[in-house]
């Protein structure tokens, strides 16, 4: 048990914080209501009246998200093999040469298709 007291320790200190930091938030601070902060946040451009039913999402958005979780999924791969680097020798980097070109030709594919592009 007393392997995992670090950890619920850090934890008691995480939630603390949380619940503290929520429950003061009201009575600090300056109170300066105008229109612009009780407006949806819309990153900063002015919001475009939507449709009822919600209407059709740009694909950009979800594109960019896959995006994300490919290199966010290549990132979690590459930390262990980094850390272990030395155990797996050869064989090691040889699968994690493979695994790199294939996401690179996956980020040439996309950048090709212009799927970076915004405008």
């Amino acid at each position: 048990m007393e392997l995992y007291l670090p950890i619920l320790v850090l934890a008691v200190l995480a939630g603390g914080f949380a619940v503290f930091s929520v429950a003061i938030a009201p009575f600090t601070g300056p109170k300066r209501w105008n229109r612009a902060k009780l407006d949806a946040y819309e990153c900063g451009i002015d919001p475009t009246p939507q449709p009822v039913g919600g209407g059709r999402f740009p694909l950009k958005y979800m594109i960019t998200a896959m995006l994300f979780i490919v290199f966010d999924i290549e990132i979690i791969f590459l930390y262990p093999w980094a850390v272990a680097f030395d155990q797996l020798g050869v064989f090691g980097l040889v699968e994690m040469v493979l695994f790199i070109a294939t996401v690179l030709v996956a980020y040439a594919y996309v950048w090709r298709r212009k799927g970076l592009d915004w405008d």
